[in-house]
Formats: C-alpha cells, structure tokens, sequence
C-alpha cells in the first residue's frame, strides 16, 4: 500500500516520528563520520575496514526505554536519533545479513530489541532523526543515502553477499534498481513490523501475505495520543487566560461572577474540543463516521459540544446567551476536526493525494467554522 505522512507523526514499526537531530555529517562519502563508540547504548566494538565498529545488543536497557518514553511525551525528541553508518548486532561475519534502518533510535532500537540470538549488522541511514515511514515520504530515507551510507560504511569489503534487507515502509523512498546498479547491492524489502524479522530471515528473505499487511489498532492508536496532546497544550496555556478574561465580560453578575461561570465554561468547552479532536478521534477512529479525518473530528466533537452547552445551563432565549452557546458549536467541532487532522500521517490507510484533496476543503471550513465561532463569542460577550 502507498502511504504518506506529515510531520506528526508514527512510523515504520508504529511509531511516532521524531524531528531533526544532530549527527554525523553529510556531504561526499569522505565527508561522512563512522558512528562514535561513545554513545551510550554501544556494548563494544568489532573490527571493519574503516576503523572500529560499534557493537550494540538486543537486549534494551532502563534508558533505552525511559528515552522512548520521554520521546513519546515530546520530551528531548528534537535529539533522540544514533548516528548514522554501520553496526554490529551480536557478533556477525561476512555472510550474516545486512539490515538498513533509520537514525530514529526507536526505530533503531525496536529492530534490535527483536532480534536476541542474532547476529546481523545494522546499516543506519542519516534520516535527520525521522523514522522510515516519514522519511520515505519526505525523502531523506531514499536511494542517494543509501548508496552513500554502503560506500561510506565499508561495507563492500566486509561480507561477501550483496543483499541489503530494507523495511517495507521504506519502499517509497528508494529505488531499488538504481541502489543495485549504482552500489552493486540487491535490495529485498522486509516485513512491515520489526517482530516479523526473524522469521523473514529464517524463511530465506521471503514474506508472507500476513508481513506485508498493516492494520491500525486500539494500541497503536491510542500510543500516538500523548505527543499530540503535549504540542496542543503548550498553545493552550495562552488560550485559557483569554478564554478566562472574555467570560469576564457582559454577563448578567459583575465580572468575576461571570468569569467563574460563563469564562470557566469557554475553557472546558476548549479542552473538551482537544479532548475529542486528540484523544477520542484516533480512539473511535474505526468507529466514527465518514473517511476523511475531518469529518471524524466533527463527528467526535459535536456531541462533546452539545452536551457541554446542555449541561452549562444558559439563557439561550436571549440573543447573548444564543450567540454564546452557537459560538462554542461551532468552536468545538472545528477545533476537535483540525486536530483530527494530524492523524492523517499517522494512519495506515491515508494517501498522499488523499491528504492534499481533505486540506484543500477541510481547512477553509475549519477556518471560517473557527473565525465565526470566534467572532460569535466576542459579539455575545462586547456588543
């Protein structure tokens, strides 16, 4: 299946993609740094021809693990990537198999993690620290690297085969024909998920119909959650003072009595909106309707605006107390739409010209709903 992802989000192996990190330098193939020895998670190292190899193992350590989860919450992610170049996995000769990876370390390391007992080496490509997915889409996992990394990283000289064993998600990015005739190495393409490695490999580099499927479900959904909640809150904090401040104004009390009941509303109605836009939309994707993401932001957040409106308990036979309640009507699907909208590069079923055709009608409605909805609360509030 053809897949496109934006910048949000998961995945050759499910996950959630990381943005750019420094690592080794890019330019010609003499320009290109072997991987440090240093790096924390390295276990030793292994003669090559062009210097040391780092030696890693399969088994994950608490920080291996407490990095992913930091990863997962946006934390230090604009640097969780491993250099580029080659590795060993265990203790690999020259007829073991060579597997090629992004510098995403997650991705790095949930490809080693399932491999214990094995000995391979790992070629990792300079992917700005972007996983495989993502990085066929946007380019930088592609053949111009990869023939790069082959030339840089001695491998040639270091087994006598010449088969490199790409992810499936990869495929966008590289074509195969142009890697073998430019670098002299086949190109197979693996499984999709990382688990199903070992077996391809025992099955003498042949997939099943079941490796070459991907489904999309509760876990894997519900594990993109945490990141898209953290990059909307940060906007969040500023948004809740004025929410706070508008309520304020033109209610039937003074001020501040208005504040706690008409501004504390505004902002539970706002996180309602984040609350059905990032968390219950990739939840009941499967399950709420229409294809677009869109319109499954809608559809989660309308009855989140209807009850909210229901339960606050206004006036709605005045004209304020009507313009108040149809602001956050329209306020709270366009908001919980738009950030439906980043699954779109999360999902396994979305296209790139399927993104691009939703965009071109969905956000001019999600900014007129927005600008109305807006506007509606401020004349119900200052006029």
């Amino acid at each position: 299946m053809k897949v496109y992802t934006n910048d949000s989000s998961p995945k050759q192996i499910m996950l959630p993609m990381a943005p750019p990190a420094a690592c080794a330098a890019s330019g010609s193939d003499t320009e290109l740094k072997p991987p440090r020895l240093d790096q924390e998670f390295v276990t030793g190292s292994v003669a090559g021809p062009a210097g040391r190899i780092p030696q890693v193992s399969s088994v994950l350590t608490g920080c291996d693990r407490w990095g992913a989860i930091k990863a997962r919450w946006g934390v230090c992610r604009m640097h969780y990537a491993v250099d580029p170049g080659l590795y060993a996995l265990g203790s690999p000769d020259d007829s073991s198999p060579v597997l090629v990876t992004a510098n995403y370390k997650m991705s790095f390391d949930c490809l080693r993690e399932v491999l214990p007992g094995r000995n391979v080496w790992i070629l990792v490509l300079d992917t700005d620290g972007i996983n495989v997915w993502c990085a066929a889409g946007k380019g930088t996992f592609g053949t111009e690297e990869l023939i790069r990394r082959i030339t840089a990283s001695g491998i040639r000289d270091i087994v006598k085969h010449r088969n490199l064993i790409l992810p499936q998600l990869g495929a966008p990015g590289v074509s195969a024909h142009l890697a073998r005739k430019q670098s002299g190495f086949k190109v197979h393409y693996g499984p999709i998920l990382a688990r199903d490695v070992a077996a391809y490999l025992d099955a003498g580099l042949k997939a099943t119909a079941a490796m070459r499927r991907k489904d999309f479900p509760l876990r894997e959904r519900a594990v993109l959650i945490p990141i898209e909640l953290v990059a909307t809150l940060r906007p969040a904090l500023v948004i809740i003072p004025i929410l706070l401040l508008i309520g304020g104004f033109g209610g039937a009390g003074g001020f501040l009595q208005s504040m706690a009941r008409d501004g504390v509303f505004s902002v539970l109605a706002f996180l309602g909106a984040i609350i059905s836009g990032a968390v219950l939309t990739p939840l009941l994707l499967p399950y709420l309707p229409g294809r677009a993401f869109t319109t499954k932001g809608i559809a989660a957040g309308l009855p989140i605006a209807v009850a909210l409106i229901y339960a606050w308990g206004g006036d709605l036979h005045t004209w304020r107390g009507i313009l108040f309640g149809g602001a956050w009507l329209l306020l709270i699907p366009a908001f919980s739409a738009y950030l439906a909208m980043n699954f779109t590069g999360a999902s396994t079923y979305t296209s790139l010209s399927g993104v691009r055709r939703e965009m071109r009608w969905a956000l001019p409605l999600e900014i007129s709903a927005g600008l109305s909805g807006f506007a509606a609360l401020l004349v119900s509030r200052f006029f």
